[in-house]
């Protein structure tokens, strides 16, 4: 049996003591007992350290599996506090919900938008119904995901994400579609060759991410956080995983870049490239993270772009 002390993250003050905790419990029981001695802090606000500034420990991590706490030791742990949580299904919906709601605003041209003599003109050129109907293909798409394909490895996150969160697809979502549907837009022909390309890509681009999401999703048991090396399955579209670790961004990228081909639209460009940017940062810390957890990881393996990177 061990002692644990709880210190603060900022002050380093001695937070609550937890006596007679035996090596074989997880870190979340640890933060269950660290509930009842401070009940205004749940569980999922909880970030329990090592070193004031170091990374958060796994919550099915044994007590005796971490350096320093062996048996009859006394530990000491520090405790961030993750501020007020909201669950990762809630902020899912909302995010997109946002962008499924705001693009078609921009399409019927409401008065206020594009000025009176414009209103209820819904835009006639294919180009311009087929991005509202990819648009909307693509953030229902998520919505199906989110409610019964995702298996998230964690219930919550800070309630601050939501505000990011909403702020970038609601605003891009506004953004786009107010250059796409604007009275003044010139789309590219019907049947040219930029268009069928980025249609094309784009059809691609959302099938293989939603195997992808399927394919993950069916490699952790209903309920539970068992992780293991994602690897293709019968479905062609994931044959992906042997050249990346995280394909469904490889091809969510492809499906954005394809749609700004297909509008010409430098918005959805932009939307694009903020979206790669910020997938690639965290296709690069999940490899990282794969290959670290997994001694078998296949070497070969880029993060996101085949042969690249």
């Amino acid at each position: 049996m061990m002692q644990v002390e709880i210190y603060d993250c900022k002050t380093l003050k001695l937070l609550t003591t937890l006596d007679d905790i035996s090596g074989d419990e997880l870190i979340v029981e640890v933060k269950e007992r660290v509930r009842k001695n401070m009940p205004n802090l749940s569980t999922a606000r909880q970030s329990l350290r090592l070193q004031p500034r170091g990374k958060s420990l796994d919550d099915h991590e044994k007590l005796y599996l971490i350096k320093g706490a062996n048996a009859g030791d006394r530990l000491q742990l520090y405790l961030k506090d993750l501020g007020p949580q909201i669950g990762w299904k809630t902020v899912f919906i909302l995010e997109y919900l946002g962008p499924l709601i705001i693009y078609p605003l921009f399409f019927i041209r409401l008065p206020w938008l594009y000025g009176s003599q414009y209103a209820y003109q819904y835009p006639k050129h294919a180009v311009v119904r087929l991005a509202l109907a990819c648009w909307t293909f693509h953030y229902a798409k998520r919505l199906y995901e989110t409610m019964w394909v995702h298996r998230f490895s964690h219930a919550t996150m800070p309630l601050t994400n939501l505000f990011k969160n909403c702020t970038y697809y609601w605003l891009f979502a506004a953004f786009v579609s107010f250059h796409i549907n604007h009275p003044f837009y010139t789309p590219p022909h019907v049947g040219s060759l930029r268009m069928v390309f980025g249609l094309s890509g784009f059809v691609i681009g959302e099938i293989g991410n939603y195997s992808i999401h399927v394919a993950m999703s069916n490699l952790r048991p209903p309920g539970s956080k068992v992780r293991r090396i994602p690897l293709p399955t019968s479905n062609p579209f994931t044959i992906l995983f042997d050249f990346v670790s995280v394909p469904n961004y490889t091809y969510e990228i492809l499906a954005w870049f394809s749609f700004s081909i297909m509008t010409q639209c430098l918005p959805a460009l932009m939307f694009a490239m903020c979206g790669a940017y910020q997938m690639t940062i965290w296709a690069l810390a999940k490899h990282k993270a794969y290959k670290k957890e997994f001694t078998s990881y296949p070497q070969h393996r880029r993060a996101i772009f085949p042969f690249i990177l």
